[in-house]
């Protein structure tokens, strides 16, 4: 019988458990379907996927080495990385040691024709996030140029009222007097 070790992330903050979850129970009904038994559970919270700076991640690496495991399952190539270059470097790390990594909802032939479906959806994971953030910093340069509060820490000088910036006189006055 196979072993495997199942690989889970999420992005950020404003996702939860839930993700996890379900990536979890993917993971093992393919690994039921197929005869896998998972001997492990790798997890990284709020991590981004552009880089390998995953403390899971690379646990899951360095293991990969003690041929404990055959298998990575994870849920899409996505939550494996976005960055298909360190992609590319990882895998075959993985290779190395012996171990593959399985995508259990993207459906990856081990043919000449599967390497060239995983190098698309390698490029197309990376290319969702690079436009991503291209369109979260537009909204956010939007947002700014209205005098719209986006989060963060409160700025000196001025409150938020009604999700904008407001001046606040009394701070005004202090930094008057210190400039």
């Amino acid at each position: 019988m196979k072993t495997a070790v199942v690989y889970a992330r999420y992005s950020s903050d404003s996702q939860s458990e839930q993700s996890i979850e379900g990536q979890l129970r993917v993971c093992r009904e393919y690994a039921e379907k197929n005869n896998i038994v998972i001997v492990d559970t790798y997890i990284d919270r709020a991590m981004t996927g552009t880089n390998d700076n995953r403390v899971a991640f690379q646990k899951m690496l360095k293991d990969s080495s003690n041929h404990q495991f055959s298998i990575v399952l994870d849920y899409k190539l996505d939550r494996f990385s976005r960055n298909k270059y360190e992609s590319v470097i990882h895998k075959k790390t993985l290779k190395d040691n012996g171990v593959s990594l399985v995508s259990c909802m993207e459906n990856i032939p081990n043919t000449p024709e599967g390497t060239l479906m995983e190098t698309l959806l390698e490029g197309f994971n990376q290319y969702f996030s690079e436009e991503l953030t291209q369109k979260v910093n537009r909204g956010l340069r939007e947002s700014w140029l209205k005098g719209n509060a986006t989060g963060g820490k409160k700025v000196f000088g001025y409150d938020i009222v009604n999700k904008k910036y407001v001046i606040n006189e009394y701070e005004k006055e202090i930094i008057l007097k210190v400039f």
